[in-house]
């Protein structure tokens, strides 16, 4: 065995160990004390401590190397690390394996009464039923209807927020339009400097490039420099430069004469007039644009005496005005832009259209073409009317603009923040400011016309508000207002112009909530007496006769005739006659007197609409037959029932029959009317 190495078995036998009874150890045994037999081991103390024998020492060490278990080293933890976060507060909602005691409960303690949570009640994805149902599952009839009441608060609370929203909204609104009008204003006037600066800038050009309209002398030309600055003396050269215009171009005087603003804005020369048939060159003009106008002058030879032997050489010309058109009835088109490809092109190209342009007025078409083909001029002519045109369009706007606002008294009532008149900027003059404001007299105080703009915004307010009766006063007391100013008809005019809007606009709104609870007799009433106040009595009288109108359209159209003629006879007249009956009651205590004649009419045209749909049902039932007799004895007990409002109606009621017995036509029955009473007449006859 030696040389085999070391083995777990032993060579020698030993006893088999008799096992005892399980023992207490509370420690390793002695290596002398050894037990053999249980009675011995009952002996030993238990607090005796017991040492393990130890065994040979390779057979050891193989049984631990065998039954043991190696573990890594622990891993070192960072204290300055951050702790791991927490988990969200949703995320318990999707936890499938959480324990039913985790589930979602009920937001208010069941212990309790409920309360009413506004967080869970914003929540928009909020299941209603079911979140009460919970909510309310062991409340007590008190706590329900306690819970209801804080619901009820809740909602006027936030009703009342949602107006106070509105009024703040509604006011900021008023204060940025005031803010953007303002603004509105003083950029219109910045873009009038603009355009007047261009216009200067754009004449200093002119002056220096060369020009055989302009003048020539030397004494003239730093005059224009000195005061090329002042805008007070831009009028003063554009006379000149117009007198220029008459005395080169012949008969201009006629087509151009003096006018505020009017200015050359640009001419150009060697143009010739084309046929437009034959495009061959007719006779060679000269264009001058202005701000306004746009002149065609021809170029014609002078007289000159043939006798005088100094007029040799070259035949002198002269211009003379033969088209003037205003800007704005123009329409000037390049040619060259739409010339075609291939052989149409290059045909263009040698007739000299790519330098060619239409003008066209009304009916009336004229091409000019420009004699140098390599020039900017047309590109240029066609640029500069183009931003004139424009100019003319925005000066003329300006322009209606201003005439249609009040005088400067009584501007801010117009349009507020109005500007300045166009001879103000330009001069610098203060005098619109000198001028007196407008005062009023309202309850023995002196206010100026921004009073009656606050007023009126309040007015607004109150309309969007829907607080109807302080909108109705607040009318009335502008009316009044505008009444007592009989000396200042402007200051009247503008006040009515403002106050009649706002109380149209309140009448449209009364009118809908009239047609919406006609039926209602306090709520009518009052309806009524605010668009009476008003003066649209007229217009709630149409509301209201036509709101019940229709009710009584769709009340019969709910009647369907299933083959008992009596029954639908007694539907057709109590739906007819008790519908008329409380109209009129309604009307009498809601409107005055003299307008119950509408109602009365109104009552007689729904009587003969009855009465024709009566002669439908009736005609083919014989006369004084039971059926027939049964369904007259039942319109005229319906009938009657008008009685108690003061209207008689008892000998209108069923008049078509009376005249149909008489001999008259009888009346044409539709094709559904017919088919039913055909059936019903079938059915009859196979019960007899």
């Amino acid at each position: 065995m030696e040389g085999r190495g070391l083995t777990l078995r032993s060579r020698t036998r030993r006893a088999r160990p008799q096992i005892s009874a399980p023992k207490p150890i509370s420690g390793p045994l002695p290596p002398n004390n050894k037990s053999t037999d249980s009675s011995q081991g009952n002996n030993i103390s238990q607090s005796v401590s017991r040492e393990r024998i130890p065994t040979n020492g390779a057979t050891s060490d193989l049984v631990k190397r065998r039954y043991s278990t190696r573990f890594n080293q622990a891993p070192e933890f960072d204290a300055s690390a951050p702790p791991v976060p927490g988990l969200p507060a949703a995320a318990s909602n999707y936890g499938g394996l959480s324990p039913p005691e985790a589930s979602k409960k009920p937001l208010s303690d069941s212990s309790g009464p409920p309360q009413v949570d506004l967080n869970a009640l914003r929540d928009p994805s909020l299941p209603v039923d079911r979140y009460v149902a919970n909510l309310l599952a062991n409340a007590t009839e008190e706590e329900i209807e306690e819970y209801q009441n804080n619901l009820r608060k809740v909602r006027n609370r936030t009703s009342t927020d949602l107006q106070q929203n509105v009024y703040q909204n509604r006011t900021q609104f008023i204060k940025i339009s005031k803010e953007a009008e303002k603004l509105k204003g003083e950029m219109r006037t910045l873009r009038t400097l603009m355009a007047e600066l261009t216009t200067a800038l754009g004449q200093t050009a002119i002056g220096n490039a060369p020009n055989p309209m302009s003048p020539t002398t030397d004494d003239w030309v730093p005059k224009r420099n000195a005061n090329r600055s002042s805008v007070a003396n831009l009028e003063s050269m554009w006379n000149v430069q117009l007198q220029t215009l008459w005395k080169t171009v012949e008969g201009s005087q006629k087509f151009l004469p003096v006018a505020p603003g009017r200015h050359i804005v640009m001419e150009t020369g060697q143009w010739v007039e084309l046929d437009s048939a034959t495009w061959k060159p007719r006779r060679p003009v000269h264009i001058v644009l202005l701000n306004d106008h746009l002149l065609v002058a021809v170029k014609k030879r002078k007289r000159v005496d043939q006798s005088n032997p100094n007029n040799r050489g070259p035949v002198p010309t002269k211009l003379v005005a033969e088209e003037c058109w205003p800007l704005q009835d123009v329409d000037m088109i390049d040619l060259g832009a739409n010339m075609g490809t291939g052989a149409a092109r290059e045909e263009a190209e040698e007739r000299g259209i790519a330098n060619a342009i239409n003008v066209r007025v009304g009916s009336k078409t004229f091409t000019y073409r420009h004699d140098k083909r390599d020039s900017s001029d047309k590109s240029e002519l066609l640029a500069t009317f183009r931003k004139a045109v424009e100019d003319l369009r925005r000066t003329l706007r300006s322009e209606t603009e201003t005439a249609t606002k009040p005088t400067d008294g009584f501007g801010y009532a117009g349009v507020r923040h109005s500007v300045s008149q166009k001879s103000d900027l330009l001069n610098g003059s203060d005098a619109s400011r000198d001028k007196p404001e407008v005062r009023i007299d309202v309850d023995g105080k002196q206010q100026n016309l921004r009073w009656v703009d606050g007023q009126v915004d309040e007015l607004d307010i109150d309309i969007a508000l829907q607080r109807f009766e302080e909108a109705v006063s607040g009318i009335e007391r502008l009316r009044k207002l505008a009444r007592g100013l009989k000396g200042n008809s402007v200051a009247q005019q503008i006040i009515n112009s403002k106050v009649d809007e706002r109380a149209a606009k309140l009448a449209s709104v009364l009118s809908r909530a009239l047609a919406g609870t006609h039926s209602f007799l306090n709520a009518t009433k009052t309806n009524v007496t605010w668009l009476t106040r008003l003066g649209f009595e007229d217009q709630a009288r149409e509301a209201y006769l036509k709101a019940r109108s229709d009710v009584i359209s769709k009340r019969v159209r709910a009647c369907v005739f299933e083959g008992d003629l009596p029954l639908y006879i007694f539907q057709v007249s109590y739906v007819y006659f008790t519908l008329i009956k409380n109209t009129i009651n309604i009307y009498q205590q809601c409107f005055p007197s003299v307008m119950t004649s509408a109602c009365i009419k109104w009552a007689k045209y729904h009587l003969d609409g009855f009465n024709a749909l009566l002669t439908r049902q009736l005609s083919s039932v014989q006369r004084g037959t039971t059926v027939w007799q049964k369904c007259i004895d039942i319109v005229h007990e319906h009938a009657d029932s008008l009685t108690e409002v003061g209207v008689d109606f008892a000998d209108l009621v069923a008049k078509g029959l009376d005249l149909h017995d008489d001999g008259g036509e009888k009346p044409q029955m539709t094709r559904s009317e017919s088919l039913i009473s055909g059936l019903a007449d079938a059915a009859r006859d196979h019960a007899f």
